[in-house]
């Protein structure tokens, strides 16, 4: 599984975590290990103008996923075509998630790790727009996130 990751924020963060919880949310959707995910980390301006330009937005957001065409999209180890799938583009902007983070008391570390799973899962296509969407998108990001924390402590 291929993920790139680039760092444009100016914040410093663990972007071996994010490529660590990225992998460990595709592993455990099933997704085809040729699967590729690029990460983009922007600071505040940036991510402002992202969010006004594709969601109409004001402000900065914490993440957007940018997939690609669902069409093209490889769902799991049952399709073997040999070739790789590229799923999307996730952006995070650190700051935000740090903010986030302080509200709701824990580390911008943890907060940067549930966006990343947040923002795979909507390259997935999982949701949160209708209730019962929202249920199934965020127990699965919990679910996820408990893994991935009990892999990492062993």
């Amino acid at each position: 599984m291929s993920i790139e990751i680039a760092n444009e924020s100016g914040v410093d963060v663990d972007t071996d975590a994010i490529l660590d919880v990225a992998r460990h949310t595709l592993t455990e959707t099933g997704v085809s290990p040729l699967a590729e995910l690029s990460v983009l980390l922007v600071d505040t301006a940036y991510m402002t103008d992202l969010n006004h330009r594709w969601m109409g937005g004001d402000g900065p957001t914490d993440v957007l996923a940018f997939p690609l065409d669902e069409a093209s999209f490889d769902h799991g180890p049952g399709d073997n075509g040999g070739e790789p799938t590229m799923l999307g583009d996730i952006v995070l902007c650190p700051e935000v998630a740090g903010r986030q983070a302080a509200s709701a008391g824990h580390s911008t570390a943890d907060e940067v790790a549930l966006l990343t799973v947040h923002g795979t899962l909507h390259l997935l296509g999982y949701d949160h727009a209708e209730p019962e969407e929202e249920r199934e998108m965020f127990g699965l990001q919990d679910r996820l996130l408990r893994s991935w924390r009990l892999a990492r402590t062993g």
